[in-house]
């Protein structure tokens, strides 16, 4: 277990005993700690030693973390400052400052690992700019737990975070990963998540499989896998809580002859591979860039 004024590198040095603390000017560390995206039990041990341990903990929602450390069972013996988008510009000299005396400065997050599409970047990019020592507490990540689950090739991955506002934006951000062969993560507001997933289904096509993970490790988790254009449909009615999307990546594309004969043996020779009919088809279609009925009715109407 960590304790206050016991630890190398900080504020006021190390212990021995019962012997009074040394004071020491050396630079404080920076800990990014991952918080539940869930369930709490989910949390890292270590979260609890570190929350007790910092001299500051910078939270993006002070109330949220009281509510963290009441069910951890922990008591902050630091002090505590907000540290959200709206201050974080403002905010980062200070924490440098708090840094530069030895602090040791925990940030935290509403979930997940700060700086990840959440406060935290600009102080690690000013604490390592200074030399400082940053370091985490890995735990929970809704990227990485709906890349897990989403089904799609997980070898090669991107995340890309949250789509522009506005329907121009976007539109010309996802034009630009049309031909992005890693599968694609992407954070999405729910009431934003239908024109999403019709915008991805205008620029990657309809038939492009997808997953959209709603309310990761919570009572309510719900994965639901298809294609993009029939999710955009099922999304249409509305999406409550926290939505992470996975695109698959584009296929290379092979040069197979249109003719119904050439994609039908494009098929059966998928198939012999061990796929399914249906997603051999899919995926004749996808890597010969050709619509999944064009290829269907090849192989279905001799």
């Amino acid at each position: 277990m960590l304790r206050r004024g016991c630890r190398p590198g900080g504020r006021t040095g190390a212990c021995n005993g019962d012997d009074a603390a040394v004071t020491s000017t050396s630079p404080g560390v920076l800990v990014l700690a991952a918080t539940p995206i869930g369930r709490v039990g989910d949390a890292p041990p270590r979260l609890g030693e570190e929350l007790a341990a910092a001299d500051v903990v910078a939270a993006e929602d002070t109330r949220r973390l009281r509510r963290l450390v009441a069910d951890l069972g922990v008591a902050l013996t630091g002090r505590v400052v907000s540290y959200f988008e709206g201050n974080e510009s403002a905010r980062t000299a200070s924490l440098v400052e708090a840094l530069e005396a030895g602090d040791r400065v925990l940030v935290v997050t509403d979930a997940g690992m700060p700086s990840v599409s959440d406060p935290g970047y600009r102080l690690v990019a000013a604490a390592v700019e200074r030399g400082i020592t940053v370091t985490a507490v890995p735990g929970p990540s809704a990227v990485l737990t709906a890349l897990a689950v989403s089904g799609l090739p997980v070898d090669r991955f991107c995340f890309e975070g949250f789509l522009p506002r506005k329907a121009g934006e976007r539109g010309r951000r996802l034009g630009s990963l049309a031909h992005e062969p890693r599968t694609m993560v992407f954070f999405e507001a729910p009431h934003r998540t239908a024109a999403a997933l019709a915008a991805m289904a205008e620029a990657f096509g309809a038939d492009r499989r997808a997953a959209v993970c709603r309310e990761l490790t919570k009572t309510h988790e719900e994965v639901r896998r298809a294609g993009l254009a029939e999710l955009a449909t099922w999304a249409a009615d509305g999406v409550r809580g926290e939505v992470t999307i996975v695109v698959d990546g584009a296929a290379e594309r092979i040069d197979v002859p249109s003719d119904p004969a050439s994609l039908a043996a494009a098929v059966a020779e998928t198939e012999a591979d061990g796929t399914s009919r249906k997603d051999a088809i899919l995926e004749v279609a996808r890597r010969a860039g050709l619509p999944k009925r064009v290829v269907y009715d090849a192989v279905h109407k001799k």
